[in-house]
């Protein structure tokens, strides 16, 4: 395991961090960005997300470098390109699903609310950005025990994670796959092997193309069989 020495020394986190405290909002990095520190692997693609509008922000951030925003109104998020860096931005929010639909119903969050929606603990831990804590590591449901231990698990009950979005099932099987080292295996827990059994039917309402996505991400792996 490894610190976050050198991982939030790039420029484009203090510009963050002085732009939102500019804007009164909170800014947090969240998800992969975080999870590959620990692991010390290297990852472009950093996701902020904002208690307050991320579009907001990517646009006075956008303005401070002189970089091209892109803005997708229908989903609430901005991503913009920085030094080499791909950095999206996205407002707290807390979703509900209907039952027949993985498009979800979006409110504005704060960010636990977003973190419970996250997929899995290692995807839902955060650095903070904001002056009064910068870089601390805000993680509500043991997340960096579960890298530690190589653990795949949800942060809500699996069976609510995979009702909402069944595409989180194969998702699963992928980040077991992909992360999984010789020195440091990673397994999916016993109790979402379980409900991914028993609500397999559930993915009756997934795109087959977002499945062929999956199984592409499986197939790109180092070990597929793994997968498979």
């Amino acid at each position: 395991m490894t610190i976050t020495e050198g991982y939030l020394n790039n420029p484009v986190f203090k510009l963050v961090s002085d732009t939102a405290k500019e804007l009164g909002v909170r800014a947090f990095v969240i998800g992969g960005y975080v999870r590959d520190c620990f692991l010390g692997n290297p990852n472009k693609d950093i996701d902020i997300v904002v208690e307050g509008s991320g579009i907001k922000l990517a646009e006075a951030v956008a303005a401070t470098t002189h970089a091209r925003v892109s803005v997708f109104k229908n989903f609430g998020t901005a991503m913009l390109k920085y030094h080499g860096m791909e950095v999206e931005f996205v407002g707290a929010r807390k979703e509900s699903y209907h039952r027949d639909s993985r498009k979800p119903i979006v409110e504005d969050g704060t960010l636990e609310e977003d973190q419970l929606r996250r997929d899995f603990t290692i995807n839902a831990m955060a650095f903070s950005l904001n002056e009064e804590d910068y870089g601390a590591l805000v993680d509500p449901f043991g997340g960096i025990k579960d890298l530690a231990a190589g653990i795949i698990r949800t942060p809500l009950e699996p069976e609510q994670t995979y009702s909402d979005d069944p595409l989180r099932m194969l998702r699963a099987i992928r980040f077991a796959t992909r992360l999984s080292t010789p020195e440091h295996p990673f397994t999916i827990v016993p109790e979402s092997i379980r409900a991914m059994k028993n609500m397999a039917e559930r993915m009756r309402i997934l795109s087959m193309e977002r499945i062929v996505e999956e199984l592409n991400k499986m197939l790109m792996t180092a070990r597929p069989s793994m997968a498979i």
